[in-house]
Formats: structure tokens, sequence, C-alpha cells
């Protein structure tokens, strides 16, 4: 996945703010970068030894493919948690991927996450580890508004069945206002 489709699925203000920074430092790898200092700050505090970060840029292909598909997935969620993907962002994100990938196989799968109906637990299914969890846990609070009263309850489900701890949710999401902070 390119960066330039992170940084076209990251549209909320608060990711637009993060995402020169995870464009420049790569996208996904950024995004578990920030996700896997969450999880180091939050073992710290349960006194759990620390294993070493199995962030994208570290993952063998076939890994890496399946983790972007699962980030990926979650960001397309947490784009629909709102209740909808209008034609404009349904555009700008199919037309995106065209530009990036004209693979069909991706534009296929794309298109069918694009119009499936949301589902958290499905979503949470595609996490193999608890830091891919909080990566995308980490990736779906950066694209929603948590203000949106819709939004939330997603992200409150989202967690629940990623079985998040609620300590490492909170520093997941400590993270991502200390990333967007002016």
């Amino acid at each position: 996945l390119g960066g330039g489709a992170l940084g076209l699925l990251l549209g909320s203000k608060k990711a637009r703010k993060y995402g020169g920074k995870a464009l420049t430092y790569g996208g996904l790898a950024a995004l578990g970068v920030l996700a896997y200092k969450a999880y180091g700050n939050w073992q710290a505090n349960q006194r759990v030894a620390a294993a070493e970060p199995q962030t994208i840029d570290r993952l063998p292909p076939a890994q890496a493919e399946q983790h972007s598909q699962a980030v990926l997935r979650a960001l397309v969620a947490a784009a629909k948690s709102d209740g909808h993907i209008d034609e404009r962002e349904r555009a700008l994100i199919e037309g995106e991927f065209t530009r990036l990938d004209s693979d069909r196989e991706l534009q296929h799968w794309l298109h069918a996450e694009l119009n499936k109906p949301l589902d958290p637990a499905e979503v949470a299914r595609a996490a193999q580890t608890p830091e891919m969890a909080a990566e995308m846990y980490l990736a779906s609070v950066m694209m929603v508004d948590e203000e949106n009263f819709m939004e939330r309850a997603y992200l409150d489900e989202l967690a629940r069945q990623l079985r998040l701890d609620p300590g490492l949710r909170q520093e997941l999401e400590s993270q991502v206002r200390q990333a967007v902070a002016p």
C-alpha cells in the first residue's frame, strides 16, 4: 500500500495533521512505530517484557501484505463508521488506488470492503497479534472524529472485539493526541 493511499484514507482533520509525518516516515511503518511506542509504554506499566517490534518493515513479504490489508480494512471500516462513505469519498479512494496500483485483485478487494456492511468483529479477526490489533485501533482512531457519537461507538466496539486492555487503549489514543498536537 502506498503512502498516498494511506494519506487519502486518513482524511479526518486529526489525521491530516499527522498525515504529513506519516507520509514522510513511510505510511504504514509510521503507524506501526506509533502503535509500538504506545504498546511499549503500556507494557512498561504492566511490567511485561517488551518484544521486538513487528512493524511492517520487519515482516516477510507475505506477512507484510496481510498486515497491510488488515490495517487498510480497519481504515475503510473506520471511514464507514459515521454511517456511510459518500460518493465523493468513494471516488477519491477508488481513484487513488487505481492510480497507485492497477492490480485488479486489489481493486476487487477494495470494492468489496467499501460495499460490505460495517462489522467491527470481522475487522478485529484480521488482527493476528496484539501489536497488530494495537496498530489497527490506532489507525482507526486517526481516521475518525471522536466527537461523533457513531464513530465513538464504533471505536468502543472495535476495541472490545480486538480485546484491547483499557490501559493500552488509553495509551494508543494518547499517542494520537500527541502526534497531532500543534
